[in-house]
């Protein structure tokens, strides 16, 4: 088929399938379908929605159809995304099982964990969440102490993960987890997947300043996980471990790159108003205008390295420039709707503010600095690999 002919065609389905509703913009937290063991739709036209793409493989277009993805090109997948935004459509699904677990899969897990578990994410079958941080292990993500024995048949998990989104929410977990204590910190690591409903697994919820969190505590004691839940080779994670923090970082760096947020543009003609077909604040006019340039540079530099990672190139160390400069734009965006706002945009409860969403997000933007390795940690990185320049030490 012509991309000319695909392009038509999936301009068609989307007029015809998508429900008006699902191509309004994310709001709040709901707004997306993230799957699960017990899924909940938050209306009839999510659930619609979701049902139209997964019988047509479109849950998750790219990957492969042996594992319920719709195989489709890069050049196919760019013209997908183009009319996704064209209409302002939301993605079907979203989870970390496919923004992050999913690569790691499709590199380093072996067939029967792919056949099951990506199958299962297509299909919105399983939440995952993420068990990377430990309260001594954050910046210095080797330094794990969460230990696996080796119990024959299967491993023996004990520990604590924090920081683990939505681990209140999960059905599995990709965990780093300490297989060797003995030499270098990064040898003696193994990537498992766990079942949070294994007994001896539990969550705790924490509460950050926002008032509102995804984040939380999780407990391993005495986790009994299966040797089949094992990616890769035991004691050799830590490379799986970087390369599913690549696309982490691309994740948290793009965030609203999916085109289902409302633009700050738009925000600020709703917020101010305009005169003469200018924005009414001419003291936040050009830092809204700047703003705006900035991100669509951004978003066009992000494009070309998901063409060149589609036509074999890695990311890399580049994952740590998205996840940098996208924080910082996120950060400022809130930074900014808080300003056009005025008094208004420190509202914390009522219904004209949505219960304070813009000074909740002004608020949660700054752990965007922290989450997914620090920006200090990504400049280091950006330094040494990208930009070549010597070290101190």
């Amino acid at each position: 088929m012509s991309l000319e002919l695909f392009r038509k065609e999936t301009r068609e389905w989307l007029d015809a399938n998508c429900p008006q509703s699902m191509r309004q913009p994310i709001k709040k937290f709901d707004d997306r379908f993230w799957g699960g063991r017990n899924p909940k739709f938050a209306s009839e036209d999510q659930k619609i929605w979701f049902e139209r793409c997964l019988a047509k493989n479109w849950t998750v277009p790219y990957w492969p159809k042996e594992y319920g993805g719709g195989g489709l090109s890069k050049e196919e997948y760019k013209i997908y995304k183009e009319e996704m935004k064209r209409l302002g459509c939301r993605l079907p699904l979203f989870n970390f099982g496919i923004s992050m677990l999913g690569p790691a899969l499709l590199k380093f897990g072996n067939e029967a964990q792919k056949s099951h578990f990506l199958t299962k994410a297509t299909r919105g079958e399983l939440w995952w969440c993420q068990g990377y941080s430990e309260p001594g292990a954050g910046s210095d993500l080797a330094n794990i102490q969460t230990k696996a024995e080796d119990m024959g048949d299967h491993y023996l998990v004990n520990g604590q993960k924090v920081w683990t989104s939505y681990a209140d929410h999960a059905d599995w977990i990709f965990c780093l987890v300490r297989t060797n204590a003995e030499g270098r910190k990064q040898s003696g690591i193994s990537f498992l997947l766990i079942d949070m409903n294994a007994e001896g697994v539990s969550t705790q919820p924490i509460r950050l300043i926002s008032g509102k969190s995804p984040f939380c505590e999780t407990f391993f004691d005495n986790v009994k996980v299966p040797k089949e839940n094992l990616v890769g080779v035991e004691n050799q994670g830590w490379t799986i471990a970087k390369y599913l923090l690549t696309h982490e970082r691309e994740m948290i760096g793009s965030l609203g790159e999916d085109g289902q947020k409302v633009p700050l543009h738009k925000s600020a003609i709703e917020y101010v108003g305009t005169e003469n077909g200018k924005l009414k604040d001419s003291i936040l006019r050009p830092e809204v205008a700047r703003w705006s340039m900035n991100d669509t540079i951004f978003k066009m530099t992000l494009s070309r390295s998901m063409d060149e990672i589609k036509s074999g190139q890695s990311l890399g160390a580049k994952s740590s420039f998205f996840k940098y400069y996208g924080t910082e734009l996120n950060k400022e965006k809130y930074e900014l709707l808080m300003s056009l706002k005025g008094m208004e945009g420190g509202e914390w409860e009522g219904e004209n503010s949505n219960d304070g969403e813009i000074a909740r997000m002004f608020l949660r933007t700054k752990a965007n600095s922290i989450e997914g390795g620090t920006s200090e940690v990504q400049l280091n990185i950006i330094a040494k690999h990208i930009l070549g320049l010597p070290s101190i030490r």
